[in-house]
């Protein structure tokens, strides 16, 4: 009879341990995770941290990105719809040279 429970108890302390390896295998996972998104997120700039966040930054914000997205697929659309290179490089330099221009025109203050 004691040598029963001997025997159970071991087997219950044996799967305890594999469980607890386990766990602990688990945690050191999620650990070396977090380091390594927090060494990310260290590294990219934060966003809404000591700086002012109006509604016109954020309006603006989207303005810029609307038009920066809309000069993006014009390029897109240019560099397969050519396989001139001389056309692509064009197309380019006037979006860089155009986006001021359209921001001012497009966007009013």
């Amino acid at each position: 009879m004691a040598k029963e429970r001997a025997l159970r108890r071991a087997e219950r302390e044996r799967e305890a341990a594999i469980r607890a390896a386990a766990r602990a295998a688990e945690a050191e996972r999620r650990e070396r995770r977090e380091a390594r998104k927090r060494r990310v997120r260290s590294a990219l700039p934060r966003f809404g941290v000591g700086t002012h966040q109006g509604i016109l930054l954020r309006r603006r914000r989207i303005q810029n990105f609307v038009l920066f997205d809309l000069l993006l697929v014009l390029n897109i659309v240019v560099w397969f719809a050519t396989d001139v290179w001389s056309t692509r490089i064009l197309v380019l330099i006037a979006c860089v040279l155009s986006f001021p221009v359209l921001k001012t025109l497009l966007f009013p203050r």
